[in-house]
């Protein structure tokens, strides 16, 4: 279940973050209150996980899948580069994504 809970607030730190863009500097009510929303629930599911996921571990892929995610959403949703070195980039990530929690168990 641990795992779970880190799956899930890594998501909602991808909400969070892409609500940071889309509140516009928190000038928007509304993507402004599902930000806040958002974060609230993505550090209380992290600290859940953090219960049992040794906290290096659980913070690195917590943050690696907000990374991975808001990345990878910026290419679709904003025009973001999706250059080579970019992707190459991003791939790392996935890797090391994987690769702790691999090593974690």
């Amino acid at each position: 279940m641990p795992w779970i809970y880190l799956l899930l607030a890594g998501l909602f730190e991808i909400g969070f973050a892409l609500g940071l863009k889309y509140s516009d500097g928190f000038t928007k009510p509304w993507p402004t209150v599902a930000t806040i929303i958002s974060a609230a629930i993505s550090l209380y599911l992290l600290t859940q996980a953090l219960r049992t996921i040794p906290v290096g571990t659980g913070y690195a892929i917590w943050t690696g899948i907000g990374a991975l995610g808001v990345a990878t959403l910026g290419i679709f949703l904003f025009g973001d580069s999706a250059s080579l070195p970019r992707l190459a980039c991003i791939g790392l990530i996935v890797a090391g994504v994987i690769g702790l929690k691999l090593v974690s168990g």
